[in-house]
């Protein structure tokens, strides 16, 4: 081996090798050690083939007596990455202590009491409460062994951070990685005396001191390959440099990764840039394989009443009070459960908490069983409700949400679900409370008093529709910037008068789109829920700066309006359907296709949300911080000042400059659906439903092998949460606290990862509103969705709109 590549070995190896982590006081976990001196050899520790550690007697399966033919991971032909596209699957492990997420840091008595079964010595203390918990089964005795584990560390981490962040990632850690373990060892036949699960490979350093340690979670003794198992498919690069150390130490072992998630380009790039190493070093193609089939973690947990926490995000009969009051409802049976709790609350408030948050889990992931990116891995910006369910009398709602997957985790974390979370739920009890009449907001310079309706502009999904129109305008102003490419052929495409281009005064509006959407097993799917821009000439009587250019006659006028509609209407309802700045008005908009088909569900049979529909009462869903300051007329003032006195001066290509001003509205008071056939539904959104069915479930639900992710929640039954059809209660293991205890649950051979036989919606009535076709909802049968629509929009009249003006200046002056 070149000099060059030895020392690569060593240096790396070393880096590898610097530190260990202790987890004082908690479930054990294996954990790589090392002491000083790079490693540069290493051997299988003594002791590795014995029968316990064969993958079938570790993993509760028959002894096979011998090795199927068929055992093992597929290999790709095209190289050394293997993609499965099968369907993903769900693997179940046991996470009892997530039952106990409602506990509050105990009381000066509770820590007494706590410490009461062997004083002075804390250690002892955590075995005698486990003992007691485990023979009683109570969960007052469970609480107080959690206590004790927390004492047991000295305290140096705030009770809820350590329960969180330390003992609940300690727990999965051991319990989803034995469960990724087992769900592979079934499906791969990784059975009989040729395959091995935790082996251990010794490293030593050139005096033949041991320095260090590298896990294998399955081997074969029979090829010599090493297996990774990464239920997040995140290699580690410290554990590779262990493993370059093993290669040189076996130059006939080979190894390889499995996932069960998505390989981003990174993660496959490690393993690639391995195997080319090796391939170099040996001569021998594929000596490091990677290996992608997805699946669904789903941890089970039985909640507590008492114990468990509970958030009022779309729980119907926790919605009361209003002003201060958060919607964390812990440790009481009011609210919801679900992994969308789960990894909102978990996301951190500020970029700077994330990469915290995210670098603190990352350092207590020793098996990678982080989801995927980690607590950081979800776009939250993009988070959206695309599912509504479960509906009737005593049932609440099950819900499922969208996002996108972050780009980059581990540099630029998600953040912010809580609020995100708690925006998707306000606006949809607020476009419930309020009847559609008042769903609209209005900036016009003639009427300072028509901005929106009062109670709706003291919620943020009014906020929202306001602040919306305002960028709107400010984004139409600038896609006809003429130093841009579309705003120099805009400018040159309008009518002239006297060689100066010509238009009219605008009145720009936003509304939807009919909705895609997909009525079936007992809920309605919201595939697409698109926005359109609007525009029309329009006048006011408000003056702008400037003077005016041009008079256009009724000819211009409709010349110059074809010109917008066809180059600068496209441009902005893009924006308006992609951009950043209108994520919260999508958000708000998923949430109003929602609310509607709870609006038509209730009329049918009655739900938990009959006395919040058109209440009128919106006190429990107010502006909440950072803007529950917000003032609908201040908005309107700033917006005034732009228009008369200017936002945007363009020097188009002519005798004089040109000044454009842009005014209107949001008018949500429709919402069209149109619902799509079960046929279309099947191949365009194949196994969504399923995929929804596992996000009430599973922390990291994938859909297919997308960036797309899916994670929801619903009302908590007596026997279990999430709003799925309840499991009898199963034993709930207590890790042990000398590193050797494990979880044991098998689960069946038939996992439960498919959604319930599909019903189709019933017919509504179908009255036709004024406006367009609404509503296809379940059936083929198209569903009217607002009787009373044409007298509501008879009310509000032209206050709908938005309008715009343009002014023209001479050479010589600008303002703005």
């Amino acid at each position: 081996m070149p000099r060059r590549w030895r020392l690569t070995a060593r240096f790396t190896a070393a880096a590898g090798l610097a530190a260990a982590v202790t987890l004082t006081g908690l479930p054990g976990v294996p954990v790589d050690t090392a002491s000083a001196g790079p490693a540069v050899s290493a051997k299988l520790k003594p002791g590795w083939d014995k029968r316990d550690r064969r993958c079938d007697v570790r993993n509760k399966l028959p002894a096979a007596g011998r090795t199927p033919a068929n055992s093992g991971f597929p290999n790709s032909p095209l190289g050394n990455f293997h993609k499965a596209d099968d369907l993903p699957r769900n693997y179940e492990f046991d996470l009892p202590g997530l039952a106990y997420d409602g506990l509050q840091a105990p009381t000066a008595a509770e820590e007494k009491k706590a410490l009461s079964q062997v004083p002075g010595d804390t250690e002892k203390n955590v075995t005698a409460w486990r003992k007691i918990a485990d023979a009683s089964g109570k969960p007052a005795d469970r609480a107080m062994e959690i206590y004790a584990r927390w004492l047991n560390t000295g305290k140096k981490r705030p009770f809820k951070t350590w329960f969180d962040k330390v003992y609940i990632r300690n727990q999965t850690n051991v319990n989803k990685g034995a469960g990724f373990e087992r769900q592979l060892v079934r499906d791969y036949k990784l059975v009989g005396p040729d395959w091995l699960c935790e082996v251990y490979v010794e490293l030593f350093d050139a005096e033949g001191n041991k320095v260090g340690e590298r896990r294998y979670d399955a081997y074969n003794k029979r090829t010599k390959e090493f297996n990774e198992f990464k239920s997040n498919s995140k290699p580690r690069a410290d554990q590779i440099a262990k493993d370059r150390v093993v290669a040189r130490s076996m130059p006939d072992h080979t190894f390889r990764f499995t996932g069960a998630k998505k390989f981003t380009t990174g993660q496959q790039g490690l393993v690639d840039d391995f195997n080319r190493e090796l391939e170099r070093e040996r001569g021998k193609p594929n000596q490091v394989r990677g290996n992608q089939r997805i699946y669904n973690p789903v941890g089970r947990t039985t909640p507590i009443k008492g114990y468990s926490d509970h958030q009022r995000w779309f729980a119907p009969g926790c919605q009361t009070g209003g002003g201060a009051q958060t919607m964390a409802a812990a440790a009481n049976s009011c609210g919801t459960r679900g992994p969308a709790n789960q990894r909102a609350l978990e996301s951190g408030r500020t970029p700077a908490e994330a990469k915290q948050i995210q670098a603190e889990a990352r350092r207590l992931d020793t098996r990678g069983t982080l989801p995927r990116g980690g607590p950081g891995g979800i776009d939250f910006t993009s988070l959206e409700l695309r599912y509504v369910g479960g509906l009737g009398k005593g049932k609440g709602m099950q819900y499922s949400m969208r996002a996108d997957q972050m780009p980059d985790p581990d540099t630029n974390p998600g953040w912010g679900g809580e609020a995100k979370m708690q925006l998707a739920s306000d606006a949809m009890f607020t476009w419930l409370a309020l009847t559609p009449d008042k769903f609209w907001v209005n900036l016009n310079p003639d009427e300072p008093d028509r901005v929106m309706d009062s109670k709706f502009a003291s919620t943020d999904a009014g906020r929202i529709l306001l602040e919306a129109d305002l960028q709107m305008k400010h984004d139409f102003y600038k896609a006809m910037d003429p130093k841009t490419d579309l705003g120099r052929r805009y400018w040159a495409a309008l009518p002239k008068q006297n060689g100066n281009p010509c238009m009219p005064g605008l009145r720009n509006w936003i509304e939807p789109k009919p909705a895609q959407v997909r009525e079936q097993d007992g809920g309605i799917y919201i595939l697409d829920a698109p926005l359109a821009l609007k525009s029309t000439a329009q006048e006011t009587v408000t003056e702008g700066p400037g003077e005016p250019i041009c008079d256009p006659n009724d000819a211009e006028i409709a010349a110059a309006q074809a010109v917008i509609d066809s180059m600068i209407v496209p441009e902005v309802e893009k924006q308006i359907n992609t951009a950043p700045q209108y994520a919260d008005l999508r958000r708000v908009y998923t949430s109003r296709v929602a609310a509607e088909y709870i609006r038509q569900q209730d009329a049918k049979n009655p739900t938990d949300f009959r006395s919040i529909i058109n209440s009128d009462d919106v006190k429990a869903w107010p502006l909440r911080e950072p803007h529950q300051n917000w003032d609908k007329d201040e908005l309107f003032r700033k917006y005034r000042k732009i228009y008369t006195e200017g936002e945007f001066t363009y020097d188009v290509d002519t005798a004089q400059g040109v000044r454009v001003y842009i005014v209107g509205g949001v008018d949500f008071s429709k919402q069209p659906k149109r619902n799509i056939t079960r046929t279309q539904f099947n191949v365009e959104n194949r196994d969504l439903d399923n995929t929804t069915v596992n996000s009430r479930k599973s922390d990291d639900t994938s859909y297919r092998d997308t960036d797309t992710l899916y994670f929801g929640g619903g009302k908590v039954t007596d026997s279990g949460g999430g709003g799925d059809t309840p499991k009898p209660p199963t034993p709930t293991p207590t890790p042990s606290d000398d590193g050797t205890g494990k979880p044991d649950p098998t689960p069946s051979d038939n996992p439960t990862d498919g959604a319930d036989e599909p019903t189709p919606g019933a017919p509504g009535d179908k009255p036709k509103p004024p406006g367009g076709d609404l509503a296809d909802t379940g059936s083929d049968t198209p569903v009217g969705l607002f009787a009373a629509l044409a007298a509501a929009l008879a009310a509000v009249g032209g206050g709908l709109v938005w309008w715009m003006r343009r002014r023209g200046i001479s050479p010589g002056r600008r303002t703005g």
